[in-house]
Parts: structure tokens; sequence; C-alpha cells
């Protein structure tokens, strides 16, 4: 996991989020988490590989995606 150091923080906003962490009985740095966490889990979220492909428009036909077998050509010494 990676680690993000944030600075020139207004002196307020620090101890709002000390009240904060408080009220939820945490840390400030796990609050910090916590609130990035809420703000960017709607970005971050990913679906699963099914619901991707589901949502892929049905265009061409399967033949489209055929694999041209033929057979394997002579070698000459």
């Amino acid at each position: 996991m990676g680690q993000l150091i944030v600075r020139n923080l207004e002196d307020d906003i620090i101890q709002a989020l000390r009240r904060r962490a408080a009220q939820h009985g945490r840390s400030a740095e796990a609050e910090h988490r916590e609130i990035l966490r809420e703000s960017l889990a709607k970005e971050v979220s990913r679906g699963s590989f099914k619901s991707f492909l589901a949502s892929m428009p049905a265009v061409g036909d399967d033949a489209d995606f055929a694999s041209v077998r033929e057979l394997p050509r002579d070698v000459s010494p």
C-alpha cells in the first residue's frame, strides 16, 4: 500500500479532522483514510469482468473472430 503525506493544511482543518476522528473513535490518520475512501470510492470502484463484458455492444458476427486453420506446409530440407 502507498503512503500519502499532506502538507500545508490550515490549523482549523487539522482541528476539524481531529474532532471528527474523536467523534468516530479513531485516530486522525484513520479518519483521513476514511474520508478519502468515502470521497473517492465511486471513482475507484470497478465492476466485475463479467459486467464489463456484458456492457459491450453486440456488434459483428462470431465468424469475425474465427481463427483461420490452415494445414501445415511441407518443409523441404
